[in-house]
Order: structure tokens, then C-alpha cells, then sequence
């Protein structure tokens, strides 16, 4: 009988001390209500959104650099310049979504867009070449893209492998 009390009691003084905590609580200690919302947490949202922003106008930046170095070229050699700037633009845009948001989508994009890059520089620079060589410099730009475009779906079949599929059977709908 007594160790019934003494549990009854050890049982209200827990219920009035999480009373008593509930109504210390001060309104600094909650999540303050937004009209228009948005969680209390936005403001880190816009902090990584400045950050984002910032990342982005240092690429902008770094690339317009890069074009501001070619204009003292002629030529195919300019154009190459050129293509090699954008290039690069392009990859560390695709690279800043990827580490914005990491997934296997963003990282493939990373990896195509490199190919792409690689692959317009390299057609580029066939330019210069004239008859078979020019031909076969193409040929050779090219089969290094379908190489690396087949690494990809390689890879993201190696990768969706995992993921078993069901067998339709007779009978169920599609």
C-alpha cells in the first residue's frame, strides 16, 4: 500500500513539474509565427540564399575573366579560348547546384556538362586542322564523347541496379 502512494505521489509532483516548465517557457524560447508562412528558420534560408547568390556572381565574375583574356587572341585560337571560358562557366554553375543540392541527378549533370565542355573545346579546336586530319579530329572528339556518354549510362545502370522491379503478372493492371 505504501509503495502505491509513494508511485502516486513521485507521479503528480512529474505532472505538475512539466506544468510548471510549460509556463516558464518565454516567448524568446518558441519559434516566433510569421504572417506570411514562412518558417522562423528562413532567415538561414537566406543566408545560404545570399551565399548561393555570392558563389554565383564569383563564377559570373571568373568567366568574364577568363572571355576578357581571349580578346587579345585571334583567330581559332580565340574561339577555343572562348569555348574553354564558357566551358568552365558552365561546370562550376552545374558543380554549385550539385553542392547545393547533392543528389544523383545533380551529380550526373556535373559529369555531362563536363563531357559537353570537353567536347565542344575539342570540336573547336578541329578547326584549325584542314581534309583527314580536320576529319579525323572530329572523328576522335566524337568518339570521346559517346565514350564518356556510355561511362554515364554505365554507371547509372550500375548505380539503379539495386532497385529490384516487380514482374507484372497475368492479370494486373499496368
Amino acid at each position: 500500500m505504501k509503495l502505491q502512494m509513494y508511485g502516486i505521489a513521485a507521479a503528480v509532483m512529474l505532472a505538475f513539474a512539466g506544468v510548471a516548465q510549460a509556463q516558464t517557457t518565454t516567448p524568446a524560447d518558441r519559434p516566433a509565427a510569421r504572417t506570411d508562412g514562412s518558417a522562423a528558420g528562413s532567415s538561414t534560408n537566406r543566408a545560404e540564399r545570399k551565399a548561393k547568390d555570392a558563389e554565383e556572381e564569383r563564377i559570373e565574375a571568373a568567366y568574364k575573366a577568363d572571355k576578357a583574356k581571349c580578346d587579345s587572341m585571334n583567330g581559332n585560337a580565340k574561339d577555343v579560348c572562348e569555348k574553354e571560358a564558357k566551358g568552365k562557366e558552365k561546370v562550376a554553375k552545374a558543380e554549385l547546384d550539385a553542392q547545393k543540392n547533392p543528389s544523383d541527378r545533380n551529380q550526373r549533370k556535373v559529369q555531362e556538362t563536363k563531357a559537353e565542355a570537353e567536347y565542344e573545346v575539342a570540336k573547336e579546336k578541329c578547326d584549325d586542322m584542314k581534309g583527314k586530319d580536320k576529319d579525323a579530329c572530329q572523328k576522335d572528339a566524337k568518339a570521346g564523347h559517346e565514350r564518356a556518354k556510355a561511362a554515364f549510362a554505365k554507371r547509372n545502370a550500375s548505380a539503379g541496379a539495386g532497385a529490384e522491379r516487380r514482374p507484372a503478372t497475368q492479370g494486373s493492371v499496368k
